[in-house]
């Protein structure tokens, strides 16, 4: 049995992309100089990316006319600030001209400040694993505020400062791995010309945990007291975390190291970005891997859409916040696959609203098949696919499908 589900008025329905991955050119980056060192953990480098940088009216228009009324983007760092100190007007008034096509459209235009780039000297100066080093954070946010605030819809610091951290704790990061190897490091920081050289993802582990604890409530104090109006707060990478056979202690464990630890710091926060993709299992021994036989997405991981009900859950009986989703999405070539995953995570948004949880909003990772850092343009998690070599959009099924429930601000609710 089923019957028709309204969304409050004000629900946000959006999709999401990230500078680095859609913009191209992105040459001051620590990222673009990670890609072409020798030994890169990357597949390939992210080249003009999506070229969004140069055609995102008509980007911007095309996500308008499929019925979203948000759109979730970055403003990057290292073209605002590419040397220490030079803010670059160019850059500023670009993004300035970005946030009013995106009001032009009827777009309310979600930023995030840092989604895991930094400027090559930032990079240089040892990243986020240096204390210190948040103060710089802090001035870019005061400046790009000042210059973009009164055009902000919502804003986000850090994209997902515990990644590293949820990396680490899968096994995707261990210390013989690829993305751990200390060679491509040294090489990066000679091409630098400093000692160290830290940046995405190592520079999101441990050392630099402290760091982003101290910049994140830094950087709303600065961007609430700067030029506009609106909520901000920080993204999480979430996993829902399920214990069985005796895994409770170790899941608890791992959750307050790795999700609670930064919850705590969102006092301030008008809100949290949930970002979320699938459910990591403990037993008493540790993590345990994707029972034989079960879904894999394109990264490896189950497919599991009810993981999405779970951590918005989780999130705001722990902090008392209202929750946004910021990210969720899967990377697949199957697109009646992806349209079967948004349909099940959208019925834990109804749920949890149903429950009266305060759900912002939703947005989809992501709007375009675009770079996916270390794995290059593999996985496919766009609502549009972009042709290599002609930068041509192509919508896919899903893209339609998940426009027309924004248009209709509703869905069929399914028991």
């Amino acid at each position: 049995m089923t019957e028709k589900f309204t969304f409050p008025g004000d629900f946000l329905w959006g999709t999401a992309s990230a500078a680095h991955q859609v913009e191209g050119g992105n040459v001051n980056s620590d990222a673009w100089l990670l890609e072409h060192v020798a030994g890169s953990p990357y597949v390939e480098p992210a080249g003009d990316a999506c070229d969004h940088y140069h055609r995102y009216p008509q980007d911007i228009a095309l996500i308008a006319a499929l019925g979203f009324n948000c759109y979730r983007f970055s403003i990057e760092w290292a073209r605002i600030e590419p040397e220490e100190g030079e803010f670059s007007r160019a850059a500023l008034e670009h993004y300035r001209r970005m946030l009013a096509a995106c009001h032009d459209n009827g777009l309310t235009p979600i930023v995030t400040y840092h989604h895991f780039t930094s400027p090559r000297w930032f990079a240089a100066k040892g990243g986020w694993e240096v204390l210190e080093n948040a103060d710089y954070f802090v001035r870019y946010c005061e400046r790009a505020t000042a210059h973009l605030g009164d055009l902000i819809g919502a804003a986000c610091t850090l994209n997902e400062p515990n990644v590293g951290l949820l990396i680490q704790q899968m096994g995707y990061m261990q210390p013989d791995s690829v993305l751990a190897n200390a060679p491509y490091r040294a090489a990066a920081a000679k091409a630098a010309g400093s000692a160290m050289f830290s940046a995405f993802p190592q520079c999101l582990q441990a050392p630099a945990r402290d760091t982003l604890l101290k910049a994140h409530p830094l950087a709303v104090a600065a961007i609430k007291a700067g030029r506009g109006s609106f909520p901000v707060g920080l993204t999480l990478a979430l996993s829902d975390h399920q214990a069985v056979d005796g895994g409770e202690a170790t899941r608890d464990r791992m959750r307050q190291a790795i999700d609670d630890v930064f919850l705590d710091v969102t006092g301030q926060d008008d809100f949290v970005g949930v970002q979320t993709y699938t459910r990591t299992r403990f037993g008493a021994q540790g993590i345990l891997p994707p029972e034989p036989g079960v879904e894999l997405t394109q990264m490896g991981y189950e497919f599991w859409p009810e993981a999405l009900e779970a951590t918005m859950r989780y999130t705001a009986s722990y902090s008392g916040k209202p929750v946004l989703v910021t990210e969720n999405g899967i990377g697949t070539e199957d697109d009646t696959q992806r349209i079967a995953y948004i349909a099940r995570a959208l019925q834990g948004v109804r749920r949890c609203l149903q429950d009266g949880i305060h759900v912002r909003g939703y947005c989809y990772w992501s709007i375009f098949d675009n770079f996916e850092w270390t794995m290059g343009y593999r996985p496919k998690f766009g609502l549009i696919a972009v042709d290599r070599e002609t930068q041509k959009r192509t919508l896919k099924p899903s893209a339609a499908w998940l426009g027309a429930i924004a248009r209709a601000n509703a869905l069929e609710s399914v028991s």
